[in-house]
């Protein structure tokens, strides 16, 4: 092969080369573009989820108030004993207008413990809104830093669709001088087109990327301008301090608090043993006189009732049996919720430590090698000792390792923020 010639797949082989890792993961983003703090912040003040949630909450908090009030008193208005001969209220002396108020009294401390319950409930929304928050922002940057991959590769084949582009031209002109076989021209070509393929599965990636946080951040994002430059995200925690928190993690929370409703509610069908009071105080107004000249005196009545919890068999007891099998289900269930946390602690943790161990891995050895191997191919091939197929094989594999190492950058970050979610850290608000 001519000198120049060679010169010419020295200087496009080497284009490959002087593709870092690091370029790959500098994505420009313009001045207005949307940075991904401004995308959490839009996310959870359009999410109507946490807007349904405090409004529960909000109810709950009114309901602890309005539970433990009194039930409204009853004003009773009436004549008693009227003479059906003459219907004449000053006939008899019985006959009488009367007017009283009833007041009833709940069983036991039964308003205090409905006001707690609903007090527990409120909790409970309170912390599935703080959790949902993290669980949005987890959400978002997973979005975000899946699109950063998506958007960064793209760049990477691009700077390498010209090399390619550049390779099929060297085999044609080769074949055409009689000095390349038929074979490497279709192979060029095939790759060139492999690689073109990938740039369009790359834009349908985006695209659905982008519709992904266009549900979190509205459809007028759905072609924003969107900040893919790499996020910093604070520092993981120990692994012990954060599991020796998890107990305290808002999803947690909603567990426990959905154990203290469940702990009111035994406590409340405990009550039903006691009895419920009802008073009952009325006037009697009388018209006319006595046998003797003299005005009939009023009458005021008083009455208390109250019930008799005698037969408990099949009502109270079988209440307060359905009362605690309910709290043992629902402490049941947050020790499954905790265990499951754990788990996810442990496998997320150990992701983003063996992904650590592997993007130093690509950074420091694997990159570097693949640029050597292609060195080494096209010196070969310089020299008639090595063919086209293999200095394109090299191309490849240095090209998929750049990938590789964007897609490993890419997914450490992400079990990085699958583990900042166990940590019970939000840039939402807590109260």
């Amino acid at each position: 092969m001519p000198f120049v010639v060679k010169q010419h797949v020295w200087i496009v082989v080497l284009t490959v080369s002087f593709l870092s890792v690091g370029n790959a993961f500098a994505a420009p983003g313009g001045s207005n573009a949307l940075m991904l703090e401004q995308a959490e912040k839009i996310a959870l003040k359009r999410d109507a989820v946490r807007r349904a949630i405090k409004s529960k909450e909000q109810a709950f908090r009114e309901l602890a108030v309005a539970n433990n009030a009194l039930p409204d008193p009853q004003l009773k208005l009436g004549i008693m004993n009227v003479p059906t001969d003459t219907y004449k209220i000053d006939q008899e002396p019985m006959t009488q207008s009367q007017i009283g108020i009833v007041q009833m009294f709940p069983r036991g401390d039964t308003l205090e413990i409905r006001s707690s319950r609903a007090s527990h409930v409120a909790d409970g929304q309170l912390s599935k809104w703080n959790d949902r928050a993290l669980v949005v922002q987890r959400e978002v940057r997973l979005s975000w830093l899946e699109l950063h991959y998506w958007n960064n590769a793209e760049q990477v084949i691009s700077k390498n669709r010209g090399l390619f582009e550049q390779l099929v031209n060297i085999t044609q002109s080769n074949y055409a001088a009689g000095r390349q076989k038929q074979q490497d021209v279709t192979r060029a070509q095939l790759e060139l087109g492999l690689l073109v393929d990938r740039i369009i599965m790359i834009k349908n990636m985006q695209e659905k990327q982008h519709a992904k946080l266009a549900r979190w951040l509205g459809e007028e994002y759905l072609t924003a301008d969107i900040s893919v430059a790499f996020p910093e995200f604070e520092s993981l925690k120990a692994k012990p301090v954060i599991f020796s928190q998890l107990a305290s993690h808002p999803s947690m929370r909603v567990e426990t608090a959905r154990v203290a409703v469940n702990e009111d509610g035994v406590q409340l069908a405990k009550q039903s043993y006691k009895p419920s009071w009802m008073v009952d105080l009325t006037y009697g107004f009388r018209d006319g006189n006595n046998a003797n000249g003299s005005e009939r005196s009023d009458f005021l009545s008083a009455m208390v009732k109250f019930d008799l919890p005698l037969f408990t068999g099949n009502d109270q007891d079988r209440k307060v049996a359905a009362s605690k099998a309910k709290l043992m289900a629902a402490q049941d269930m947050r020790e499954d919720k905790l265990r499951r946390l754990q788990r996810m602690l442990n496998d997320e943790y150990a992701s983003w430590q063996r992904l650590t161990q592997r993007m130093d891995q690509y950074s420091n050895i694997l990159v570097s090698k693949a640029k050597q191997n292609t060195r080494a191919a096209l010196n070969a091939y310089q020299s008639d000792r090595g063919d086209f197929t293999t200095l394109m094989r090299a191309s490849i594999t240095e090209l998929e390792t750049q990938l590789k190492a964007l897609r490993i950058h890419v997914d450490h970050i992400k079990a990085k923020v699958k583990v900042l979610y166990l940590s019970g850290h939000s840039t939402g608000e807590s109260k």
